[in-house]
């Protein structure tokens, strides 16, 4: 009979009083074992999301820390090309958080920010981590605008002939700047075609201006296309912008194919090893570069260029200028500074040991050069015109206080160098004017960009706020 109760013992059940009590036990005995299984997966589960809470809670409580303390040392402007997040597209993954080997981006509230703008140095490894395209590469900001270069499609600036790749351009990749050098000669072997005669008239079919990432790779593509080039170089060595990273990690998001080398396989490579990179292809395949020749006038003549350096000129139908946004170094202007004694970078810190150094700057070069000196030996000194260290890392400004504390480095705040001697210099501080001894002054105080040189050339600039 329809809805009748089972009878005695079928299943494995006793009868009950009841139909309502025997249905209630059969459901109870299948439903117990399916529960059992769904809490052998739902409490690992319930586990491992409350560890990522507790973890995303952690992450976000230390960049909010790092942010709170930029801002309280002024450190919210950029130097150079940095990232600006697209809130909407922005999904909170991290993943170019963990890209950024300069720790200037974080997690807030599920949205990465770029939490210590001034410790961005443009290389793009985040934009090229993000797989939402969130992430979009800027110069200057609305406080502090930033000139580029006014550039066509084909890399020719608006003075017919001089072409533009790299930094200078707004590319601080250093795999893009690379892509960029190869596919400006490529543009420059096109324009020779209709002006082959004229090109024989110079001594250069094409000079290149810059030995960094875009300046390499124009170079080895103009070998490769058989055209007459030379590449001219301000520092006595190979890397451009690369030269003046600190000693850390420089990040190529992808391979890069160069001419007459292949493809240039680097993941995640430090500052030295990606420069004996550079030297390595320059001593394999013979590049031609004038090294200590900085670029001090380009003028127009007939169909070409001449380009003056202190010692030479250089005649040629077209030019690739490739330099970096740090242009020359920035000098103090004092009466001795022509001297060989006053450099402005550090090489090897072990050549200063147990002579007196003065170090000039606030900004992180200027600390990390400090610290490497006294640690080879030295007798350091750092000078800085403000009253705080405030535009290095913070890790930088926790070993500066510490070797400070330590009479490893002697930190000279509120003062200014006035005159260098032989074996002196002279410093002005509120306490009144002193002379100490000295044997090397390293000046750390950034670059120019030599942008009346290029102005006086007739390249037109377009001041970027925020802008790509």
């Amino acid at each position: 009979m329809v809805g009748a109760c089972p009878p005695q013992n079928v299943f494995g059940f006793r009868r009950l009083s009841g139909c309502a009590d025997y249905h209630f036990a059969l459901v109870t005995r299948i439903a117990k074992p399916a529960l059992d299984l769904s809490l052998l997966y739902v409490v690992p589960l319930i586990v491992i999301a409350s560890v990522y809470v507790v973890m995303r809670q952690r992450s976000r409580k230390e960049h909010v820390s790092v942010q709170v303390e930029a801002i309280k040392q002024g450190r919210t402007e950029p130097p150079s090309l940095h990232p600006v997040i697209d809130p909407l597209a922005c999904i909170g993954s991290g993943s170019c958080v963990k890209a950024c080997p300069e720790k200037a981006l974080g997690l807030i509230d599920n949205r990465a920010v770029l939490v210590d703008p001034a410790s961005c140095i443009g290389h793009g490894a985040c934009m090229a981590a993000c797989s939402f395209s969130a992430i979009k590469l800027v110069f200057g900001t609305e406080r502090r605008g930033v000139d580029i270069p006014n550039v066509k499609p084909n890399f020719e600036s608006n003075v017919s002939g001089i072409f533009i790749a790299g930094e200078l351009g707004g590319m601080g990749l250093i795999r893009k700047a690379a892509e960029q050098g190869c596919q400006a000669i490529g543009s420059i072997s096109e324009s020779l075609k209709s002006a082959a005669k004229r090109a024989k008239e110079f001594d250069w079919d094409v000079v290149i201006v810059g030995a960094g990432p875009a300046g390499i790779a124009a170079a080895l593509t103009a070998k490769s296309m058989g055209l007459r080039y030379v590449v001219l170089e301000q520092e006595a060595a190979l890397g451009g912008t690369v030269f003046h990273y600190p000693r850390r990690k420089v990040v190529m998001t992808a391979p890069v194919n160069l001419p007459l080398v292949g493809k240039l396989k680097l993941g995640e490579v430090s500052k030295e090893e990606l420069l004996e990179t550079w030297q390595h292809i320059h001593e394999s395949q013979k590049l031609r570069v004038e090294f200590s020749q900085p670029m001090h006038r380009l003028t127009k003549v007939s169909d070409g260029f001449v380009i003056h350096s202190p010692t030479q000129n250089f005649s040629t139908a077209r030019v690739l200028l490739a330099i970096g946004r740090r242009g020359t170094p920035r000098k103090l202007g004092v009466d001795g500074e022509e001297q060989s004694k006053v450099v402005y970078r550090l090489t090897e810190p072990e050549q200063y040991m147990g002579r007196n150094v003065l170090i000039v700057g606030g900004g992180d070069s200027a600390v990390e050069a400090a610290l490497a000196v006294a640690d080879a030996g030295a007798n350091a000194g750092l000078s800085y015109r403000g009253d705080s260290i405030s535009r290095a890392k913070p890790k930088n400004l926790e070993a500066l206080a510490s070797a400070a504390r330590d009479g490893k480095v002697r930190l000279m705040l509120q003062s200014e160098i006035k005159a260098i001697a032989q074996d002196r210099v002279e410093l002005l501080s509120p306490n009144g004017r002193k002379s100490i001894a000295n044997d090397d002054v390293i000046v750390c105080a950034g670059g120019v960009l030599p942008k009346d040189i290029l102005e006086s050339a007739g390249i037109a600039f377009t001041t970027k706020r925020g802008e790509a």
